[in-house]
């Protein structure tokens, strides 16, 4: 009966809305004040949710949506959202685009969540299209930080005067510029390129002073993944920038400025599962060159069957050759780094060095860190 499937309708909008609340409420607080408006704009609209349930339930949640809006203004796909957003540099618009109900009504400026929940009412389709296929990135910035300092060691530790950079499950492989970024602690000590476009910066707790040397020269840089993204592909490029909130400035500033340098010497990429094709990304560093496999914060996704394989194709490929292996992982989650009594959960992770040759083992957990590598702490007998 018509009545009976309108309520239907209402009550998985009541609920719809009450995610979309929670997350704006939640938002609003603690990350973008902008995001956090819109999305409870939307859970005020029956229009907007509407539109919202027509995709799958699992392409519904607000971190997903919210990127699109973000996607389609820096599409030029709504001038009035590129304009509300603060955009600058959105492309050309690609199709025509109706205009929203009272865009001309001289009614005054509109903020940007009466603006996004106009283009979701009336271009909701075209906005929902590309959460198809898609998933939120918001954490693929570089780890520069922490992973400069364990690089230089390990290449220092084997004697390499070259390296190749190898970078497994992080999709935008932007971790591999770590040799030309510039990096200041608040020790006082500077890193990498002072002329770089890129800089960043992490404070540094205990006595351990981070290690001055310097990362040799990077001859190869190799991606892996299953879920790589082009960083030269201009759509691909756009989205990652997408699933950063515009009004997060300093960071989207931060990742322009990454995608820019990785855009500029783009890595080899190897497809496919980690643990299956890291073999063929250790052997597109060139002989006489120390590979360096890099994992930040993605073996946790693994079970421990898929990690000890891991540590295995390490040691498998060391046969002729000595392999490094970086890790920033949580604590016990790297097979055969240390922990050194520390507690899982704990809330650090563990920085570790290993070195793999002719079927022997050298691990070190050389360091602790937080908040994602904004925090260091280098053991002092290093």
């Amino acid at each position: 009966m018509p009545a009976s499937s309108g309520g239907k309708a209402r009550a998985r909008g009541r609920t719809l809305a009450d995610v979309y609340r929670r997350f704006g409420e939640t938002e609003g607080e603690k990350g973008s004040p902008l995001y956090g408006q819109i999305a409870i704009a939307l859970s005020e609209s029956d229009e907007a949710l509407r539109v919202i349930e027509a995709v799958p339930s699992r392409r519904r949640s607000p971190t997903l949506v919210l990127a699109a809006l973000h996607d389609f203004a820096l599409a030029g796909q709504s001038p009035a959202l590129t304009a509300a957003f603060g955009v600058s540099n959105a492309s050309e618009v690609t199709a025509p685009v109706a205009p929203l109900r009272g865009a001309a009504s001289g009614d005054g400026p509109r903020s940007a969540a009466e603006v996004a929940v106009e283009v979701m009412v009336e271009t909701g389709g075209l906005v929902l299209e590309r959460v198809m296929g898609r998933k939120v990135r918001g954490d693929e910035g570089g780890r520069h930080a922490v992973l400069y300092p364990a690089v230089a060691e390990v290449a220092r530790r084997v004697g390499a005067r070259a390296v190749g950079l190898i970078e497994v499950g992080r999709a935008a492989g932007l971790n591999l510029v770590v040799d030309r970024v510039g990096i200041s602690y608040g020790s006082g000590q500077l890193l990498g390129a002072a002329d770089s476009a890129v800089q960043v910066s992490a404070s540094v707790v205990g006595d351990g002073l981070v290690p001055s040397t310097a990362v040799p020269e990077v001859v190869a840089r190799v991606a892996v993944g299953d879920e790589l993204v082009d960083v030269t592909d201009a759509d691909e490029a756009r989205w990652l920038r997408a699933c950063v909130p515009p009004d997060q400035v300093e960071r989207s500033a931060r990742l322009e400025a990454e995608l820019a340098l990785a855009a500029a010497d783009p890595p080899e990429v190897v497809r496919g599962g980690v643990v299956e094709v890291l073999p063929e990304a250790i052997a597109r560093v060139p002989d006489g060159v120390l590979p360096v496999v890099m994992t930040t914060w993605v073996l946790s996704s693994l079970g421990l069957e898929e990690r000890l394989r891991f540590l295995q194709r390490l040691d498998e490929a060391a046969t002729r050759r000595p392999v490094a292996w970086v890790s920033v992982e949580g604590v016990g989650v790297a097979p055969g780094v240390p922990t050194y009594g520390d507690r899982k959960a704990s809330g650090h992770s563990v920085l570790g060095v290993s070195v793999f040759e002719h079927s022997s083992l050298h691990a070190a957990g050389v360091g602790r860190c937080w908040l994602r590598g904004e925090m260091l702490a280098w053991f002092a007998d290093a």
